[in-house]
């Protein structure tokens, strides 16, 4: 029997969606808030590189998209002020699902530039994930039973792309943290609904594939019995979930989460396997931020099965996390061999970092 979920859809005054998320029955909200009431006229498109063999999205609008507020005004808000209206109404939910104000890709994409190289309308779409209503509360403070809420609100809006019939691929992503790029502080993530599978996402399933049909079993549901086996870098496990600092770590602290059985995506989660990966989720959290004693950034980045109609019995839902610090007070930055040969090089040994991790004393409640 699955665990419930509670949803409700409005309309935002310029035509966005929103989708309110409880754990309960939402018996009470106000109307659907937008900081404008005109309609966004987003029209990103696509231009093909033909020396990468992919497709890069353009977007100029995003340039007047909100950078580091003040807090007295926060876009995440719950509205509040008449006269300055924000992105969430009052109401008795937990987490909130609404269309970018300022998308990378849009499902009304049309007319791209005729060009030298190949161009298409950017149809897909983007959208933001609140977290919760509290400005301060970030994810890793959130309760389990809220983290397992998030994982069930990625499979719904990922079973709700799969209906559109033009979406391959759902990513949900987190930045945290300005040395990420993040431009609101208020505790969010997005999900990037994309018309094609992406070249990373390609990449990983094409080496999956070839693993699967050598050896009749998931690439990463291997490695992780290794990791087990191992014992060496080990950051987190319970009975349904792990997390690890893989041996291929092109970050220092780069921790990967998954579920220990065959799962292709967050809609094939039983109740005990998301929870279960909610903990260790929440553990990751909870051990960066209790590494240095203060806030922690990262990436976070969920991949799962494309959207084509077949099963996937070799790709296996997992997060990596990209923290972008190296030591202490020195970020890592991406240069020369990284970025111009696609080559990462490391200076210290995954199993330092992961023995780092492991050192640091969390407490896991509920």
């Amino acid at each position: 029997m699955r665990l419930p979920m509670h949803f409700i859809e409005l309309t935002k005054p310029d035509g966005r969606s929103l989708t309110l998320y409880s754990s309960a029955p939402i018996t009470a909200h106000d109307p659907a808030p937008s900081p404008s009431t005109e309609s966004i006229q987003a029209n990103p498109h696509l231009r093909w590189h033909p020396l990468r063999g992919e497709w890069v999205a353009y977007a100029a609008f995003r340039q007047n998209r909100p950078f580091l507020p003040p807090p007295e005004y926060n876009p995440l808000a719950v509205n509040a002020d008449p006269a300055n209206p924000t992105e969430l109404p009052r109401g008795d939910y937990e987490i909130a699902v609404f269309d970018n104000r300022f998308p990378s890709l849009a499902p009304d994409s049309h007319d791209p530039p005729a060009l030298h190289v190949a161009s298409a309308p950017a149809n897909g779409r983007c959208e933001v994930v609140v977290f919760t209503q509290d400005p301060g509360a970030p994810l890793h403070s959130l309760s389990v039973s809220r983290i397992g809420l998030l994982l069930q609100v990625w499979a719904d809006r990922t079973t709700r792309a799969a209906r559109s019939g033009t979406i391959r691929y759902v990513l949900p992503f987190e930045n945290r943290g300005a040395e990420v790029g993040v431009t609101l502080h208020h505790p969010h993530g997005q999900i990037y609904s994309y018309p094609f599978v992406p070249p990373i996402p390609q990449r990983m399933l094409e080496r999956e594939q070839a693993y699967f049909a050598e050896h009749g079993q998931s690439l990463l549901c291997r490695m992780a019995r290794t990791e087990i086996e191992d014992a060496l870098r080990i950051v987190y496990r319970n009975e349904h979930a792990l997390a690890f600092v893989p041996p291929c770590a092109r970050y220092p602290y780069e921790v990967w989460v998954m579920p220990l059985d065959p799962v292709e995506n967050f809609a094939a989660l039983g109740d005990e396997q998301r929870r279960s990966l909610a903990l260790a989720v929440k553990a990751v959290l909870l051990k960066y931020e209790g590494l240095w004693q203060r806030p922690f950034p990262y990436l976070m980045t969920w991949y799962q099965a494309p959207l084509d109609g077949k099963a996937h019995p070799e790709t296996q839902l997992h997060a990596e996390f990209y923290p972008p610090y190296r030591t202490r007070e020195r970020l890592k930055f991406l240069a020369g061999t990284e970025l111009g040969a696609g080559m990462f090089a490391m200076d210290v040994l995954p199993e330092e970092k992961a023995k780092e991790l492991q050192m640091v004393p969390i407490t896991l409640d509920e």
